[in-house]
């Protein structure tokens, strides 16, 4: 299982290098990290180039998400299909090393949240999706600042993910040794997605705290 363990991240971490907004910044003549906020991801996009290009961001840094966890689900389900979940975090967790820290832009890119949405689309589970999805899509509309659903979006995500395992509402064998110690893994795994994430805002604390954060519009 250690070496399905490295492919699913490794495999997820080129994934990940998709960097959209820079690609797309460059499409345009510009470095987006060099604009704006200087992240490279969706709200920045956003920002600097426009709907259009915020969309576009969304899509590629989300997709890439959602692919590599479904093509990991699919190909681990048929191997370890008691452990699956634990191979699915790490793909996720792949996608987001490698969007937050792509090798060929010196490791400075995006803070993941996007692919972290990716992550949890990919999966499955209705009750997750449709909590993070509330947690993001009502909190920023209300407050207007797209830093503060972003954390709450990765705290619901590790909160619920944590709650669904410990019940058994997945498939981790619970006579199991083995697969017990794959359900712990994979709920460390996701809450240290969360706090990457969360640690990747800690500007956007700093100004929030501050009342000086930006809002969306």
């Amino acid at each position: 299982m250690i070496i399905s363990r490295l492919i699913c991240l490794v495999a997820g971490y080129c994934f990940g290098l998709l960097q959209t907004a820079y690609i797309y910044g460059r499409m345009n003549g510009i470095d987006i990290r060099e604009h704006g906020s200087g992240n490279a991801g969706t709200t920045n996009a956003l920002r600097v180039l426009g709907k259009k290009a915020g969309l576009i961001v969304f899509l590629g840094d989300f997709l890439k998400a959602v692919i590599c966890t479904m093509l990991a689900r699919f190909i681990m389900q048929q191997i370890f299909p008691n452990e699956m979940y634990l191979f699915v975090a790490y793909a996720g967790l792949g996608v987001v090393l490698g969007h937050n820290f792509p090798c060929y832009l010196g490791f400075r890119g995006g803070k993941g949240i996007a692919a972290t949405g990716g992550v949890i689309l990919g999966f499955l589970d209705p009750v997750m999706i449709v909590l993070c999805i509330l947690a993001f899509f009502v909190i920023v509309p209300i407050t207007r600042y797209v830093s503060v659903g972003s954390i709450l979006l990765v705290t619901t995500f590790a909160a619920t993910y944590t709650v669904s395992a410990l019940m058994g509402r997945y498939p981790f064998d619970t006579a199991d040794p083995l697969s017990m110690e794959a359900m712990y893994e994979s709920i460390g795994i996701v809450c240290f997605m969360a706090g990457m994430a969360i640690y990747r805002h800690r500007a956007n604390i700093k100004r929030l705290l501050a009342h000086e954060e930006n809002k969306l519009f």
